[in-house]
């Protein structure tokens, strides 16, 4: 484990990078969803075993293994950017709106599947990029969702590399779940579909957190969830960004005060695994969150029994929050008082 305290915190990054920070407007995505016949929200679970670990008083986890089918909460990100689309088009029948388009991206895992989804239900087609070390048992889970998978790349950064040459070359939709220079404003619509996550578990927790545990691969959840925390509950929450020390995207960011570009092996954290963070989330997270932590794939291996025990089984990356909090408790202030809030984003891979 490492830990960096967030020096820029409430101010934003030493030298910007030209992104806007993350949307707060949660009114945004629920009023789309209500016209969504297979939404519902999520439940907000009790984890007593979890808090006794961590010595705290509580802690609660907002489990997303159910979100509208597709196993995660990443079902309300690129799925709400094409369902923005589609109703832009003014068409009355939305399921043939977005015929003819097609959108392409790449996808280390369950972004792909939202891209898929969106795309099917709104009569467009969906191209997926995955890297070599994507298991074939998720390219099996894109095509059953309707979408072409190519196979590209050797890892996330390449895969997504080759699927923008392919959308500049064809003329299709790029729809990533990062942001870069020139590339801002489908992935900002994409962070404020997670708003409404955020906002799920801020009305369901009975107190406020006073610590809010975040994983991060290239830092959507993460920065819209913060975001979104600092506008309801301003200063009080202590928010901790966790990343697989394989890839400190976010961590090395934050220490140079601008983006920085990072490498390392291989992530069994595999949705998290990714060496460059997204310019929006960077943003945000500079101004919002007061802690960067990294861990080891034991440790987060190691937290996997204890929410299974709890009945809240997750992949390495999705129970990676906590695993942050067990080996970070002391560097981030977790006492008998803390009321703890993690985000369990995907079930077993």
């Amino acid at each position: 484990m490492q830990h960096l305290s967030n020096s820029m915190r409430g101010v934003g990054l030493s030298e910007p990078v030209g992104a806007p920070a993350p949307s707060t407007d949660a009114a945004a995505p629920a009023a789309l969803l209500r016209r969504c016949p297979a939404h519902a929200e999520t439940l907000l679970v009790a984890a007593p075993s979890v808090a006794t670990v961590l010595g705290a008083d509580a802690a609660w986890v907002k489990d997303e293994r159910g979100r509208m089918g597709l196993g995660s909460f990443k079902a309300l990100g690129a799925a709400y950017v094409i369902a923005c689309d589609a109703v832009e088009t003014g068409a009355t029948d939305l399921t043939t709106a977005l015929t003819g388009r097609t959108y392409i991206t790449a996808s280390a895992g369950n972004h792909g599947m939202s891209v898929a989804a969106g795309a099917r239900v709104f009569g467009a087609k969906a191209i997926v990029h995955i890297a070599e070390t994507v298991p074939e048992s998720f390219a099996e889970r894109l095509r059953d969702k309707g979408a072409e998978v190519v196979r590209a790349g050797v890892d996330y950064e390449e895969s997504m590399a080759l699927a923008k040459a392919s959308a500049e070359a064809n003329g299709h939709i790029l729809l990533s779940d990062s942001s870069w220079p020139g590339y801002m404003d489908r992935p900002h619509r994409l962070m404020e579909g997670y708003l409404q996550m955020a906002a799920e578990a801020f009305d369901q927790i009975p107190t406020p957190p006073t610590h809010i545990f975040l994983q991060a691969g290239v830092g959507g959840l993460a920065g819209a969830v913060a975001a979104l925390a600092r506008a309801r509950f301003g200063k009080t929450p202590r928010i901790v960004v966790v990343e697989p020390g394989a890839a400190p995207a976010l961590y090395e960011s934050i220490k140079a005060g601008t983006f920085v570009s990072t490498s390392g092996p291989v992530s069994a954290m595999g949705r998290l695994d990714c060496k460059e963070a997204s310019l929006i989330a960077l943003t945000g997270l500079a101004r919002d969150a007061d802690d960067f932590v990294t861990i080891t794939e034991e440790e987060a291996a190691a937290a996997m029994p204890l929410m299974a025990d709890a009945g809240l089984a997750g992949s390495e990356s999705g129970i990676a929050g906590v695993a942050g909090a067990i080996v970070a408790a002391r560097a981030v202030g977790l006492d008998a008082g803390s009321n703890v809030l993690f985000f369990l984003s995907e079930g077993v891979a």
